[in-house]
């Protein structure tokens, strides 16, 4: 602390630290903007009847789009939210494992892994894993 002693500041220097700010910045606009400009340079361009056309990945389209989609893909979609979230809660759990409460920890872990364990048991069981393809009809 200086208690009543001036402190004296090199302008020259700050303005230094604020340039390295300044550029970090100007490379990040870069970043997120470069892309949409060489985008808007090099994209091919269509005009006429083929631009009013629906495109799908390169294939030309069939049928309609109002297509039934089994319930079993978003069990199996919920399934793969509920396991990702779970071992992501999993990360912090482990990093504090071993800070005091070694056997309570443990207990947690293990009932937290033994539920989850079930809930594959269970999706096993109903059947979420094993997809059944319809066939196709044109």
């Amino acid at each position: 602390m200086t208690c009543g002693m001036e402190v004296q500041v090199d302008i020259t220097s700050v303005l230094h630290d604020y340039a390295y700010v300044l550029i970090f910045l100007l490379v990040g606009a870069g970043f997120a903007f470069g892309p949409l400009v060489i985008a808007h340079f090099v994209a091919p361009r269509s005009f006429g009847r083929s631009r009013s056309e629906t495109y799908e990945c390169g294939i030309p389209t069939f049928g309609s789009a109002w297509v039934q989609v089994a319930v079993i893909y978003y069990l199996f979609a919920l399934i793969f939210l509920a396991f990702d979230v779970d071992v992501i809660f999993l990360f912090p759990v482990l990093l504090a494992f071993g800070k005091g409460y070694v056997w309570r920890d443990f207990v947690e872990i293990f009932l937290f892994i033994g539920i989850l364990s079930l809930v594959i048991v269970y999706a096993w069981c109903r059947g979420v894993f094993s997809w059944k393809r319809k066939p196709e009809s044109r």
